[in-house]
């Protein structure tokens, strides 16, 4: 049976490593790999690349930056004639991003079958452009490989048929836990000069956040009251840095003396980082599902989660941008209001097994 399979940006390769690993144990599998390029850092796709052990792309269609318009037609010109050319049993397309909607598109049109892993999630936030890319991806999909409850749910009040939808677990708790032990023996603390786990980390880079002066303002208010108790190690994505550099909010930034800017890190590093810390502080919607399994409170910067189950289980609190929030949310959390949570079902490291199980029974 022949797979193709799917990624563009950072998020998805921790989704693809433990699929393409699935792939090698069976027999009756040729799986082919295409990079849309869509994550125009060469050196922090390849340093992830490594580090996950994911296989060299059989095609990197080398997309790079855009408008959101412009990238998505891009990748849906560049992917017909790969698709073409394989014809593949099965496109697999991960996550949320603008390729997973266009490859997703590209296939369909052609005839053939899609399957979506991380199906069904909802923010009900529809100014999210991930949102949209989710919702119209489910839609055209044939099988919808769900992490949580809530996936399954949506889905059905949507109208799809029970038959399209598997609940199968959550392949970034399969790449966390194979490579948890492997991170350990990162250097990133000594790097950073971190001593033991008395430290926050933190991570920016949705438009609605970072994008508006004051919203970003706002955040850097709450920030400098947690600096004064602790380091804040702040890997800058680049949308969020260009702010930064252009404007007054930089020279705020850098007066911060226990806000730690560095550049992105890669995989192993920042498992490490979060593995050790005492909070995060993000937007990042993997985060909320990693820090579950960490055991480390997280505190979203949103005003709402396409991940109910982390605020469920108690790992995750949804605190928005207001400073005065998030501060709150903040000391409860280190005045021993938070709670270890549980495990979410089937956030046991096996995902990609019963992903690959479903497609060889399907198909």
């Amino acid at each position: 049976m022949k797979i193709l399979n799917v990624v563009g940006a950072r998020p998805n390769f921790m989704k693809i490593a433990p699929l393409m690993n699935e792939y090698g144990r069976r027999e009756k599998i040729h799986s082919i790999l295409v990079h849309t390029g869509q994550h125009y850092d060469d050196k922090m796709s390849d340093l992830f690349f490594n580090e996950l052990e994911i296989p060299k792309p059989h095609v990197n269609l080398e997309v790079g930056s855009g408008s959101h318009a412009v990238q998505t037609g891009e990748i849906m010109q560049r992917f017909e004639p790969v698709l073409t050319g394989y014809w593949p049993d099965v496109v697999v397309v991960v996550g949320d991003v603008n390729s997973t909607i266009a490859c997703g598109l590209v296939a369909v049109k052609l005839g053939i079958k899609l399957a979506h892993v991380e199906a069904g999630l909802r923010s009900g936030d529809r100014a999210m452009p991930e949102e949209i890319n989710r919702i119209l991806t489910d839609s055209i999909s044939d099988y919808l490989f769900c992490t949580e409850q809530s996936g399954l749910n949506n889905l059905l009040l949507e109208g799809v048929s029970e038959k399209k939808i598997f609940f199968v677990g959550n392949v970034m708790i399969d790449t966390l836990l194979n490579n948890k032990i492997k991170a350990e023996r990162s250097d990133v603390l000594n790097r950073l000069q971190l001593n033991g786990n008395d430290f926050a980390v933190l991570t920016l880079h949705r438009p609605s956040n970072v994008d508006d002066p004051n919203v970003l303002g706002g955040i850097l208010d709450a920030l400098e009251v947690i600096a004064k108790d602790m380091p804040i190690v702040f890997p800058v994505h680049p949308r969020t840095r260009k702010m930064f550099d252009s404007g007054s909010l930089g020279d705020r930034m850098g007066k911060m003396l226990n806000l730690r800017p560095t550049e992105p890190l890669g995989y192993l590093d920042f498992l490490k980082l979060m593995s050790h810390a005492r909070i995060v502080l993000t937007d990042s919607g993997g985060m909320q599902e990693e820090t579950t399994i960490l055991k480390v409170p997280c505190l979203t910067l949103r005003e709402n989660t396409e991940r109910p189950i982390t605020a469920e289980i108690g790992s995750n609190r949804i605190v928005g941008t207001n400073p005065a929030r998030i501060i709150e949310a903040y000391r409860h959390a280190m005045n021993g209001g938070w709670r270890e949570p549980g495990t979410p079902p089937l956030w046991d490291g096996h995902a990609a097994r019963r992903i690959v199980d479903i497609l060889l029974d399907k198909l």
